[in-house]
């Protein structure tokens, strides 16, 4: 008696959208790049196990990982609604590295939260709707880092590229995308906190910068509503983060440089970073830049290991789903 739900990798803030914007990605070779939770009956009290390539950099207690804290605040809910709470056993595959800027708490979160969703479904008749899971979700992400932001969380559970509004019974908006488009993925192998990549960011800005931002954010919106590519990826420029976090993330001037000579149609940091994105509608060139980034951009570690990777992605438009 037993669900399991994967969960998607996504880019928060997507350049033009800081907190806002986000967008689920898939590899194209079926590489499922993000966490999987799976949901079982338990005799002997709720347990947590962890597995998966990056389960040594969570923390060794039970009760400091975010999907125990899920778990917590999953079954508070239950009560709330005066349902019997089952006894259950999670574990978590995490297969997404943790400070990467690929919404990797996002993942563990939306795959708990809809992993114990869908097992009360299966196995107890009860669910709870999209909008109070995601505000579950959104809740835990604050947990982690401080404040609260669905740019993760939203398109990582719904699919898609989501428009965080500023309407509590809505919370994102779904936008139209170029469907042709490659999203490739570079994970260098090192690690930035989302707390740093925050601290680093200036307290105020100019009302040259707030315009710009608008503007660009406003101009995005409206292109992809009209399939107007050139305009959408003419104006995704990163006004409020990447001047300032780009210090953190070593090649990254580099490979901007040589991304954007080669054509890319947009370049910019996933997230709090250090993952890369660059944008092409080329297939061909989603592949020659993919090399170039695996050769120029990954990261040998002290040790000479390279934990990091390349991905050729396109957008994931289910977000969270179940396995068989």
């Amino acid at each position: 008696m037993s669900v399991s739900v994967f969960a998607p990798a996504s880019i928060g803030n997507v350049n033009v959208g800081f907190d806002v914007l986000g967008l689920a990605v898939k590899p194209v070779d079926g590489t499922l790049l993000g966490d999987v939770v799976t949901v079982t009956h338990s005799n002997k009290g709720d347990q947590l196990e962890v597995t998966g390539d990056f389960a040594n950099k969570l923390p060794s207690d039970t009760k400091q990982n975010i999907v125990w804290q899920c778990l917590l605040l999953f079954n508070q809910q239950l009560q709330a609604k005066q349902q019997d709470v089952a006894a259950v056993t999670m574990t978590l595959d995490k297969r997404m590295p943790v400070g990467s800027g690929l919404g990797s708490s996002a993942c563990s979160v939306v795959a708990a939260i809809a992993g114990l969703n869908a097992f009360y479904l299966k196995y107890h008749d009860f669910s709870f709707s999209d909008k109070e899971l995601l505000k579950m979700m959104g809740q835990m992400e604050a947990q982690i880092s401080g404040s609260l932001h669905y740019d993760n969380v939203a398109p990582c559970f719904l699919g898609g590229m989501q428009l965080m509004v500023p309407n509590p019974d809505v919370i994102a908006r779904d936008l139209p995308q170029f469907e042709d488009c490659y999203y490739v993925m570079a994970y260098p192998g090192i690690e930035v906190s989302t707390k740093a990549a925050r601290e680093i960011l200036p307290t105020s800005y100019s009302r040259a910068d707030l315009i710009s931002f608008g503007q660009n954010l406003a101009t995005f919106v409206d292109a992809c509503h009209r399939s107007d590519k050139a305009q959408a990826f003419a104006v995704l420029q990163d006004i409020v983060a990447e001047p300032y976090r780009q210090s953190l993330l070593p090649g990254y001037s580099e490979a901007v440089s040589f991304l954007k000579g080669s054509g890319c149609l947009a370049v910019g940091i996933s997230g709090s970073g250090p993952t890369l994105f660059c944008v092409t509608d080329d297939e061909s060139k989603a592949k020659e830049f993919a090399q170039w980034l695996n050769e120029n951009y990954l990261q040998t570690l002290a040790d000479g290991r390279c934990e990091g990777f390349v991905h050729i992605c396109k957008t994931d438009t289910h977000g969270a789903v179940s396995l068989p």
